[in-house]
């Protein structure tokens, strides 16, 4: 073992080292006794001296380390080209000067702005918007294939999975759609005939309660319950099939899953979610004729009496004619989403989530698309 040196030759007593000649082991083992020498000399080195590496012997990472000290990456990098050195020990000093090198470039990058990460973030969402669009688009356009090419073959329907799934989606929710849109309609036209009644206008309490359930209200909660209720079970029984890889046991057997799973649920969604939009308008009308009934003591008869006098088919028609789009939209997603499960329990919960966020963002959207649009078109 030959103990490690590190000379300098120097013209005063103040001026930097004109030259430097190392010699011995620059191994671990004298990792503490060069150190302080490194240190201190590496204050006063300018860059321009020339330096003599022949008479290193022994060179491990810690001694290479040091060097990388001394010198830097770049100026070490020079030195091994220069020096008399076999391969082995070249490619020792490149390695550890690339390593340390980027570990001091990690260290000294800035801190990135807070502008910077809110924008950041702001495009991350939307591009995640962008591909969440397109998916549901492909999406959108295979099952409309798969449903126009069993359309017109009946022995290809699947009647058994449409009931369950219309009982599951639709005659299960009754209850739920018709309790709320009647606890909606009766405070509707409480708040109606709060304001209302500082014009003297009461009577016109009505007339907000049925034109606002048959254009509105009757469609869109039912199609937020929906969402929140259907969509979610239809992401949730996929994702289970597709984390047990029932669904790649399907395509095995050379059957479609757009064709199985899918399209009943789709096919149940459209006939059940008109039907339950009419309930919803039945009920937030009778909700809003009790509060009538009581607080401002229209009857029965007067109540229906104006309802019959409004025109009110072309508001019913456009609250009817939005759920089928609905309902398509919310089959799809929440069926998208269960195909898009890893197979884990979290990715499960993950795009149960999602579904019902998404479903219920598209559903809002489309019908303020739509407001605006019909108001424009004086519809």
């Amino acid at each position: 073992m030959t103990t490690p040196y590190l000379t300098s030759q120097q013209t005063s007593s103040t001026d930097a080292a004109s030259s430097l000649r190392l010699g011995g082991d620059w191994t671990l083992a004298h990792y503490s006794q060069l150190e302080p020498q490194v240190l201190a000399l590496r204050e006063r080195l300018q860059g321009e001296e020339s330096v003599d590496l022949s008479d290193l012997a022994a060179l491990d990472t810690a001694g290479a380390a040091l060097l990388v000290e001394l010198f830097g990456s770049e100026r070490l990098r020079q030195l091994s080209k220069q020096s008399e050195f076999n391969e082995q020990r070249r490619a020792l000093l490149l390695t550890v000067a690339d390593a340390m090198a980027d570990s001091q470039q990690a260290q000294t990058q800035p801190e990135p702005s807070v502008l910077r990460e809110v924008l950041g973030h702001i495009g991350e969402v939307v591009e995640s918007m962008w591909h969440q669009g397109r998916a549901l688009l492909g999406f959108m356009g295979l099952t409309l294939a798969s449903m126009l090419a069993i359309l017109v073959r009946p022995h290809r329907w699947r009647l058994t999975s449409l009931a369950a799934h219309l009982e599951q989606c639709g005659l299960n929710a009754v209850p739920i759609v018709a309790l709320l849109t009647f606890l909606v309609g009766a405070v509707v036209a409480f708040l109606g005939a709060t304001i209302l009644a500082d014009f003297g206008a009461s009577i016109y309490t009505v007339n907000l309660v049925a034109f606002s359930f048959l254009r509105e209200f009757g469609v869109l909660l039912t199609a937020i319950l929906m969402a929140g209720r259907t969509a979610s079970a239809f992401t949730a029984q996929i994702g289970s099939m597709k984390a047990n890889e029932e669904i790649d046991a399907i395509r095995t057997l050379g059957l479609s899953p757009i064709e199985l799973l899918v399209l009943p649920r789709v096919f149940a969604m459209l006939i059940a979610l008109p039907i339950l939009t009419f309930i919803a308008m039945l009920s937030g009308m009778l909700g809003g004729g009790l509060v009538c009934a009581l607080a401002l003591d229209i009857p029965t008869a007067m109540y229906l009496s104006i309802l019959q006098e409004s025109d009110l088919l072309q508001h019913f028609l456009v609250g009817l004619l939005k759920a089928p789009i609905f309902a398509f939209l919310i089959a799809l997603i929440g069926c998208l989403e269960g195909f898009k499960v890893s197979g884990s329990a979290q990715s499960v919960g993950e795009h149960t989530t999602s579904a019902v966020v998404q479903s219920i963002f598209v559903v809002i959207l489309l019908d303020a698309l739509a407001a605006l649009f019909l108001m424009e078109m004086g519809w």
